[in-house]
């Protein structure tokens, strides 16, 4: 969570009733602009490398390169002129 709070980003860990986990984070200076990401390994049997999800559902960046995914989502947050 320090790679999203360095790109200006509010992050928490978020648990939930069926005690599945994710990082809700938040454009402090747009708070409407808010991204749901969690951390799953790969279902192709081919594949079992862990990485961190979009909330549709779409693979983001594998978990080794936290940086990375951190520059992915504050990119999709930013808010106009940001």
């Amino acid at each position: 969570m320090s790679e999203l709070d360095a790109r200006g980003l509010h992050a928490r860990v978020v648990r939930t009733t069926a005690g599945r986990a994710f990082v809700r984070v938040i454009n402090p200076n747009a708070t409407s602009l808010a991204e749901n990401v969690t951390c799953r390994a790969q279902a192709a049997p081919s594949h079992r490398d862990w990485y961190y999800w979009w909330s549709w559902g779409e693979r983001m960046h594998t978990v080794k390169d936290p940086a990375g995914a951190a520059t992915k989502v504050a990119r999709v947050l930013a808010a106009v002129g940001e």
